[in-house]
């Protein structure tokens, strides 16, 4: 058998990275603080499988979803494994675009969505400024930018860290760190039981944006205000999941997630 033809990187990806219930339902919950009201237009910026958009629009028939990316080769895997289970009418309500996220011209939607750290890509200050320009200009008056972001004392070195599953074995593995830029080099590798591990089935070449850079450029690209939803610990110290709005993260933290949402 020919293992490397038969391993699905991407639905390895989403069984141990995406998360698209849950982001759903933090979007929802940000959206009804900030506005009281529920979001409908959902635009889903690096969208690649667009897991998220398929969520959105089962969700709620009153609910419509438009995925950004340039890359073709992962929107045609989410046509072809996502999109392709939803209902005639869900599907209607999902529109995917190949295209740049700067483009200025993008449709509108009440809130944008950048997850996955996907804007780390952005290494020039200007050129993520631009982009949260393009948002704002997309948002209208009422409209939400949504972000994640991580940190932490792990990140000021390379380390790896292995996360178990029924089958397979998903490991996070930092390269380097340049305190200078905040530039790192990250992998994703992947071992399922009896066999070898499959080294940098994705690789991500990133500046590690920290929240107060992220909030001053929001305010610069004409967002009112960001608020800061910092995750929660379990009993074991890791992260649980449940984000809270906080102007005080955990002090000595060694590594961390965070929503910022930006509004407009």
């Amino acid at each position: 058998m020919n293992l490397k033809a038969s391993f699905d990187k991407y639905e390895y990806y989403q069984k141990s990275v995406q998360h698209p219930g849950g982001d759903a339902d933090f979007i929802e919950k940000a959206y009804f603080e900030a506005r009281a009201k529920r979001p409908r237009i959902l635009r889903e910026d690096f969208c690649a499988g667009f897991a998220l958009c398929c969520e959105w629009v089962r969700r709620d028939p009153g609910n419509q979803a438009i995925g950004v990316d340039l890359d073709p080769e992962p929107v045609e895997y989410g046509t072809a494994h996502y999109l392709s289970t939803l209902t005639q009418d869900q599907k209607s309500r999902v529109r995917i675009i190949l295209n740049n996220v700067l483009n200025p011209e993008l449709p509108t939607a009440d809130v944008i969505a950048a997850l996955n750290f996907s804007y780390y890509g952005f290494k020039k200050r200007t050129d993520l400024l631009q982009y949260f320009k393009a948002c704002r200009h997309a948002l209208g008056s009422s409209g939400l930018l949504v972000l994640d972001c991580f940190g932490g004392s792990d990140l000021n070195g390379a380390n790896e860290a292995e996360t178990v599953h029924d089958d397979f074995s998903y490991f996070w593995d930092q390269e380097n760190f340049n305190p200078i830029t905040h530039e790192a080099m990250f992998h994703i590798h992947f071992k399922r039981k009896g066999e070898k591990k499959r080294m940098s089935v994705f690789t991500y070449d990133w500046r590690v944006w920290t929240i107060p850079e992220l909030r001053d450029l929001m305010e610069e690209a004409g967002f009112k205000e960001s608020r800061v939803y910092w995750e929660g610990t379990d009993e074991d110290g890791d992260g649980n999941g449940e984000f809270v709005r906080s102007e005080i993260g955990e002090e000595g933290c060694e590594s961390w997630v965070a929503y910022i949402v930006g509004l407009a």
